[in-house]
């Protein structure tokens, strides 16, 4: 089984289009490339339903779009029978975590996916000239994140943990190594998206599945259907390296483990 679950439901002009056609352009990539299952994670802070949780402009002024037109546009494709998953993409958010998670409850997810993308409102994957990386220290900057990762991991409120070692995106790393949190109760995606950032690498290193112990997903982080599965060779070697003979397949959030490949 090959799946490839995080991925933003977009036209060819990597424009938002919550259609059912726009499912299918990126289904049909999917068969291409022998993806069995693809799962559509868009941006929780596109939706004007969770307006009210966010602080910043770069997320309340992309909340235009309307959640139940995006949750409808894939609900109609698995009735179809698309092989596709209803997914998000839900940030960290600190203390108005659960406020969030209230915010999308009402929906039949059949997983969400958790990212890092901020720390104390502060950008991690901007520029490495700005934001975070020009206010603190590369090791304290790692020690916030992976807090802030464990934190969301701990919430309940999320099924899999998104590019989990996003700060290397620049290839700033601790001059001492990383030391790695303990999470549980989630899975980790292995994401192809790291090779075309800066850092060039996978998301997470071979290190951090070592260290973590937990059941995988995999990962394009697509934005186009022509980026559905790219370089997924890659990220199944890194799996069989590490270990894994399995990937975890979701529905209604609920988890089950399928042969790799």
């Amino acid at each position: 089984m090959i799946v490839d679950y995080h991925m933003h439901l977009r036209d060819p002009d990597e424009q938002i289009d919550h259609t059912t056609s726009a499912v299918e352009r990126f289904v049909e990539t999917a068969a291409a490339r022998g993806v069995d299952e693809i799962g559509f994670t868009e941006h929780v802070y596109y939706f004007r339903q969770t307006l009210a949780v966010w602080d910043q402009p770069y997320e309340s002024e992309r909340c235009v779009y309307d959640l139940d037109a995006y949750v409808d546009a894939i609900v109609e494709a698995k009735r179809q029978g698309l092989p596709v998953k209803l997914g998000l993409e839900v940030d960290h958010v600190g203390d108005r975590q659960d406020e969030l998670a209230a915010a999308v409850d009402p929906y039949p997810w059949d997983f969400l996916l958790g990212s890092v993308h901020r720390v104390d409102g502060l950008a991690l994957d901007s520029s490495p000239d700005d934001e975070i990386w020009a206010t603190a220290p590369v090791d304290e900057t790692w020690r916030r994140y992976f807090a802030a990762l464990a934190e969301l991991a701990a919430s309940g409120h999320v099924d899999v943990l998104a590019h989990p070692d996003l700060p290397k995106i620049f290839g700033l790393r601790p001059e001492g190594g990383i030391h790695y949190p303990p999470l549980e109760g989630v899975a980790l995606e292995i994401s192809t998206n790291g090779l075309h950032k800066p850092v060039g690498e996978l998301y997470p290193d071979r290190e951090f599945l070592a260290a973590a112990r937990l059941p995988i997903t995999l990962a394009s982080d697509a934005h186009v259907p022509a980026n559905v599965g790219r370089d997924f060779d890659r990220a199944l070697e890194l799996a069989r390296s590490a270990g894994y003979d399995t990937v975890t397949v979701f529905e209604a959030r609920r988890p089950r483990q399928e042969p790799l490949g």
